[in-house]
């Protein structure tokens, strides 16, 4: 019985012999290969297998930190605690104290305040019944608290980390992942007060910070959406060309133009006569010529935010800070709650790292490049539910992002917010 279960067993493997052997007399007439050269093939395919991992359920990958954020060594922690204390100690010599508020929010609250950069928010998936979204910043989520607590008066700081669904550059500083120092005022004061508080304290944080020259640019929404208005551009294309405005900092103005014309739709004449006014830069003398410039006196929008300028400039004549202040009709900022004066720091020149060091860690970052974002919201912050009754009232947030590569300390800007 067992011989000839053996006979057997032979037979059927003899069977599958010639089988193959057919098989592959086959596959070598259709390919015109031979046994030696499939042999190679199929060596190479199980050695790319073994690459890959086998059949042992266990697949290799690669250790590294996820697209867009990065780890920090001991050395860049403790640059990075002293810039924080430099920045901590200035806001409390204003009188700000701080607050903390979740690193996710409601979708709804975040949902529309941000403009075309609304496509940017990291949504998370639904958990327990509530669509949540990673913060994008941290000027809306205390806008919320605000409107939760019932809180009409605060100076407040808030450092934090905020998260952004960008196409990360890490050798250009841009970041999903990445710190926010805002400083904000709300409540009743009179016009331009805490504006030129704040950009007191980026040119006290900045000096102590001992980045290099420096200069601040300031311009208002306002006199923006009355230059789009005189130019021709459409009401419900403010935002947009704004956003596209925004960009100026990075692009060459033709590039804008052409975004603005064959991408938003709007006319060559209008482009070109927004162009002749972005290219205006100035101080107190620039805010007095522009309102009695013919097309731009004729909107009260942009009057209102001229004179407010002017004011502003006197009270920044006050701090003895206005050789460092220049007003740049070139600067916009694409979130919808911006709504008055807005502001941006950037340094005049590049700081060199003492040593090479891989690109990845440490690229350069041009005096153009580097800044602080600064917005002011006026009228009303983005609560929900109600409106704020004061006209006055300001909520300026300011927000000073910073990269610390190996070897040096780089003060950037995030176009974006």
């Amino acid at each position: 019985m067992a011989t000839l279960g053996l006979t057997c067993v032979h037979l059927c493997a003899g069977l599958m012999g010639r089988r193959a052997a057919s098989s592959l007399r086959s596959l070598r007439c259709v390919s015109g290969m031979t046994v030696s050269q499939i042999d190679e093939e199929v060596a190479k395919l199980l050695e790319l297998k073994a690459q890959l991992g086998g059949d042992d359920g266990k697949q290799t990958f690669v250790l590294k930190t996820a697209k867009g954020t990065r780890d920090y060594n001991p050395k860049q922690m403790a640059i990075r605690e002293k810039v924080f204390n430099t920045i901590v100690s200035c806001f409390k010599r204003h009188g700000a104290e701080t607050i903390d508020t979740p690193v996710f929010e409601l979708k709804e609250t975040l949902t529309g305040k941000y403009g075309e950069d609304s496509k940017l928010i990291y949504d998370l998936k639904d958990q327990g019944g509530e669509l949540l979204s990673l913060r994008y910043d941290l000027t809306v989520p205390f806008a919320r608290y605000l409107a939760m607590n019932k809180i009409t008066n605060i100076k407040r700081y808030h450092i934090a980390k905020v998260y952004r669904r960008d196409n990360p550059a890490m050798t250009r500083g841009r970041y999903r992942e990445f710190y926010q120092c805002d400083f904000d005022i709300a409540g009743q004061y009179d016009p331009m007060i805490p504006d030129a508080e704040c950009l007191k304290i980026v040119y006290e944080i900045l000096s102590e910070l001992d980045l290099g020259d420096f200069h601040i640019k300031v311009n208002d929404r306002r006199i923006l959406d009355g230059m789009f208005a005189v130019c021709g551009v459409p009401d419900e294309k403010f935002r947009t060309i704004c956003s596209t405005v925004d960009k100026l900092d990075k692009m060459l103005w033709e590039d804008v133009k052409n975004e603005m014309v064959k991408e938003k739709g709007l006319t060559e004449e209008a482009a070109d006569q927004i162009g002749e006014y972005v290219s205006m830069q100035g101080g107190m003398d620039l805010a007095e010529r522009l309102l009695h410039d013919p097309k731009l006196s004729q909107s009260k929008q942009a009057c209102a935010g001229l004179t407010d300028m002017k004011q502003l400039f006197s009270y920044l004549q006050l701090f003895q800070i206005t050789d460092k202040v220049v007003f740049d009709l070139s600067l916009a900022r694409g979130l919808d709650y911006y709504t008055g004066v807005i502001y941006e720091a950037v340094l005049c020149q590049t700081l060199q790292a003492p040593t090479p060091a891989p690109a990845e860690q440490n690229g350069a970052v041009s005096g153009e490049e580097g800044g602080v974002s600064v917005g002011s919201v006026a009228g009303k912050c983005p609560a929900w539910g109600r409106k704020q009754s004061c006209q006055q009232r300001r909520c300026a947030p300011q927000k000073l992002k910073f990269w610390w590569p190996q070897h040096r300390r780089t003060f950037w800007k995030r176009d974006s917010g």
